[in-house]
């Protein structure tokens, strides 16, 4: 049997609503179904995720299927399917999303053909019937790059923003190099440190053009739908991002970029915040706090003077209170 050309990684809980869409699409990618190989994590799931599941990995000749009784999160879920790749190229996809046909032929195609160490795309968000092309922040296509020249200027919207593990498939290499794990026990913002290490430490990218992924939006099991204490982890994703960048020979280059992202991201889950249960929003508040009081003071103070006037509003308070932005 032959090896397969792409490992398809795809953890899902409480998704049978939808992921039976999701993996008829993977049987469209390939004329031969042993190019593919799938590895799905049923995360703890309560409805029928993990029987739909079963059965299509019956169409495959190279198929695992993972059970977690208990959800560990969608960073621990990938690195259970990081642990099973096969061939030289993998990618991530969610359950309530999926792939137009021919989507993997393409991409691993393109990563033979550039021999990037990964490849990004565009993808369209669904909501309801409305469809939306959302490009990748980055001008140059088709053309490959070193990543670390894709995260500037820092007030723009870069690739750094655009953290989505499943807009692109990605080359063993990096896998071999511990660069392509997720950080364990992150419910939510898992991809943040997960796309700064790359664009910081892997060699080669390329935005590339390729039949669509199709990303769902106001699923109510979304995590980004969700105001649970699983938010939290917001905090601990962007500390890390600090660790990343700071730790880089160029880290006075990107540092500036790093804090622009905490702050911003910051100023949207304070507001998000204001419809948690008054524990949680203390607890999120604290953990901003504490995120805010890390920052370099020059760039913090620099950064809050070029937001907008809503996100200096929510955000100048907190930075007053831990010394870094002027009284």
């Amino acid at each position: 049997m032959r090896t397969p050309l792409v490992t398809v990684i795809l953890p899902a809980k409480d998704a049978g609503a939808y992921i039976g869409t999701t993996l008829e699409t993977l049987t469209r990618q390939f004329d031969d179904p042993a190019a593919l190989k799938l590895v799905a994590i049923d995360d703890g799931s309560r409805d029928d995720t993990g029987m739909l599941m079963r059965r299509y990995a019956e169409r495959f000749p190279h198929a695992e299927v993972i059970v977690n009784p208990r959800a560990r999160g969608l960073a621990t879920a990938r690195n259970q399917g990081l642990d099973r790749v096969e061939g030289d190229a993998f990618c991530f996809l969610d359950g309530d999303d999926w792939m137009q046909a021919r989507r993997l032929d393409v991409l691993t195609r393109r990563l033979r053909e550039t021999d990037a160490d990964f490849l990004r795309t565009d993808h369209v968000t669904v909501t309801a019937s409305r469809r939306t092309l959302v490009r990748a922040p980055y001008p140059w296509r088709e053309s490959v790059a070193p990543p670390r020249e894709a995260i500037l200027p820092e007030n723009e919207p870069t690739m750094v923003d655009y953290p989505f593990a499943w807009a692109g498939i990605l080359h063993r290499r990096l896998l071999d190099e511990g660069l392509a794990g997720f950080t364990p026990g992150l419910f939510t913002a898992e991809d943040r440190p997960w796309i700064w290490r790359l664009h910081l430490q892997a060699r080669s990218f390329a935005v590339v053009e390729a039949p669509a992924l199709l990303y769902r939006r106001g699923v109510s099991t979304s995590l980004t739908q969700v105001r649970d204490r699983r938010q939290l982890d917001f905090v601990r994703a962007m500390d890390e991002v600090l660790d990343i960048a700071a730790a880089d020979a160029e880290a006075e280059r990107f540092l500036p970029k790093a804090v622009w992202s905490v702050l911003a991201l910051s100023s949207r889950h304070l507001v998000r915040a204001r419809r948690m249960t008054p524990g949680l929003r203390a607890e999120m508040r604290a953990g901003i706090r504490g995120l805010l009081a890390r920052l370099p003071e020059a760039e913090a103070t620099a950064v809050l003077a070029r937001l907008d006037g809503p996100r200096r509003r929510v955000l100048a308070p907190l930075l007053r209170a831990v010394g870094r932005a002027a009284a």
